[in-house]
């Protein structure tokens, strides 16, 4: 390969302009259609974004399951474990993202880094996850507002209609609206948690109505580890690995500021701070979240039994158990208008990160490139028309019936996550090895991940483990299936890995793509646009910071770091 040139489209884009000329001619026909993003995200909105994609109604509602399930010690260390080795995927992204930040976001990184076909297969397993992720989250918020107005009374499509369309107009009008509505939908999110593990740790201490200190007590008895699909050790074990999946469920989403680098202002500075700070905030609010909630919930508890039963609203959400426990009577229905906050987030950034993967595909050349076009606000408007379009299933949920099929298409969700994160570590494995042979170390760098390649190891095996267990009940014999196979709950299960893997040997055979070498991986196309325009940037900022001075920059830096 000759240097400085390459397979791959090259993105120039200008702060101001946003318009793109691409390299080698990869649209010819086409130039006068802008194929680029803004770069409008500031690093308040990419920090909250980050925050925001880590908590949601698999914080707030899937963690009574869990304890349930497994008990309180269990569902800690699962959490803990699992915050952990995503942090570690976390700063493997981070490390190519602040490298090479463009607007084809991880499965650029695995075409250029590893293997096209990896790249492919990577993109369309996100890009699947989100279409089917999207129109989930619109049910759930129409769930939600059931709680104030049943089915029987209006038919939940109204609502999903009403959310859809809100949706799409947020995010056609541009990424720095749909910026600004995350950060303080995301600054909601925090606040919501934050008062839940206050209230948590008030109610421990026994300063809800009923004056009862709890501490540790449900520890000891019912427990701290419930037995589940066995009995004695094995039984505590698996009660802990199906935790495991859960806590999955609960993270996936926050590797979603490698979708946000493209769109970025200076996203060298901002997305290892963002990753930073992450950790902490990710082990702040699910480590003590659900260590609180196992002070105050016993996993045995019938109102907890019962809450397992509801519907995605503040019925279903240990929280409101742990208070009705204590005796509170107001909070639940304000929990619910946050739960519906929670649900409407998601279901606009979903939708924002769907368009961007598809995006990303076309301008690597593994999807139709209309799909790249944008228009002058940077928006892709081809891609955010074919993915709102595919929100349309969520009127499955109108029906019963359709809901129980459509339910089994969520279940695809986890295993398209965690086959993401394993794409992931292992593109930064050869990122490493790649950049190590080009004699690239880390002080050319601007993020490495702390325990470099090493941490990718260790967190590979953990998902891949994980990826073939998660749906081990199937295997495990009980009274509701009689001694049947659920053959369902499999196929949904783990139908992605061979939809995986076929897409990456399917895409080796025809297009006959080889796995990068070391020394020919592509580590400089495109870079010297970027830096030219994060010089710009910081000139440009620079210049206002002089003119304006310094006047509440202290103030607002440290309200920026306490969230």
């Amino acid at each position: 390969m000759e240097y400085g040139k390459s397979e791959y489209p090259v993105e120039r884009a200008q702060y101001g302009e946003g318009i793109t000329i691409s390299d080698e001619g990869t649209y010819p026909d086409r130039l006068h259609h802008h194929v680029a993003l803004k770069r409008d995200l500031e690093a308040r909105h990419i920090t909250m974004i980050a925050i925001g994609g880590a908590i949601g109604t698999g914080l707030i509602i899937g963690t009574g399951a869990a304890l349930a399930a497994a008990g309180p010690a269990s569902i800690f260390i699962a959490y803990t474990i699992m915050g952990v080795i995503v942090f570690l995927v976390m700063c493997a992204l981070g490390e190519m993202a602040t490298w090479l930040p463009t607007g084809k976001n991880f499965a650029g990184y695995a075409s250029r880094f590893c293997d096209p076909a990896l790249g492919f297969s990577l993109g369309y397993t996100y890009l699947f996850k989100y279409l089917i992720t999207t129109p989930n989250q619109l049910t759930a918020a129409a769930l939600v507002i059931q709680y104030w107005c049943p089915r029987d009374r209006v038919n939940p499509g109204a609502f999903i209609a009403v959310f859809l369309v809100v949706i799409i107009f947020i995010n056609y009008f541009g990424v720095r609206v749909f910026g600004e509505l995350e950060f303080w939908l995301s600054s909601i999110k925090v606040l919501v948690i934050v008062g839940l593990i206050i209230l948590s740790l008030i109610l421990a201490l026994g300063g809800g109505p009923d004056h009862d200190r709890k501490g540790f007590r449900y520890w000891n008895n019912p427990g701290a580890f419930k037995e589940s699909h066995g009995s004695g050790s094995w039984g505590r074990f698996l009660g802990v690995w199906s935790s495991m999946v859960t806590a999955v469920f609960a993270y996936l989403g926050t590797e979603l500021v490698g979708v946000t680098v493209g769109e970025a202002q200076n996203p060298r500075k901002v997305i290892p701070r963002a990753i930073k700070l992450t950790f902490f905030r990710i082990l702040f609010f699910y480590c003590i979240s659900v260590l609180l909630l196992g002070m105050i919930v016993p996993y045995n508890s019938p109102q907890l039994v019962f809450a397992n039963k509801q519907a995605s609203n503040a019925a279903a959400s240990p929280f409101v158990v742990a208070i009705s426990i204590s005796g509170i009577k107001v909070l639940p229905g304000f929990l619910n208008g946050c739960f519906l906050i929670f649900t409407f987030s998601a279901s606009n950034s979903d939708l924002y990160i769907g368009t961007r993967t598809l995006y990303g595909l076309a301008l690597d050349g593994k999807a139709p490139k209309f799909f790249a076009y944008t228009d002058k606000r940077g928006v892709p408007y081809w891609s955010l028309a074919f993915c709102s379009t595919f929100c349309l299933i969520a009127f499955l949920n109108v029906s019963d019936d359709s809901r129980t099929v459509f339910l089994y298409f969520v279940n695809l969700v986890t295993i398209f996550g965690l086959l993401t994160w394993i794409s992931i570590l292992v593109t930064h494995i050869f990122f490493v090895r790649a950049r190590k042979a080009q004699g690239i170390f880390k002080d050319s760098m601007a993020f490495t991940a702390p325990l470099g390649v090493y941490g990718s190891y260790g967190a590979l095996v953990f998902c891949i483990i994980i990826a073939f267990t998660k749906n081990f009940t199937v295997f495990i014999p009980s009274p509701s299936t009689y001694g049947n196979f659920d053959y369902k709950n499999f196929i949904t299960g783990y139908l992605g890995i061979p939809l995986y893997i076929i897409m990456i040997f399917g895409y080796k055979l025809i297009m006959r793509s080889k796995m990068v070498r070391p020394h020919a991986a592509d580590f400089y196309s495109g870079k010297q646009e970027i830096d030219d325009q994060e010089a710009e940037f910081l000139r440009q900022k620079a210049e206002k910071k002089a003119m304006k001075g310094d006047r509440g920059g202290k103030l607002y830096r440290l309200i920026s770091w306490l969230f």
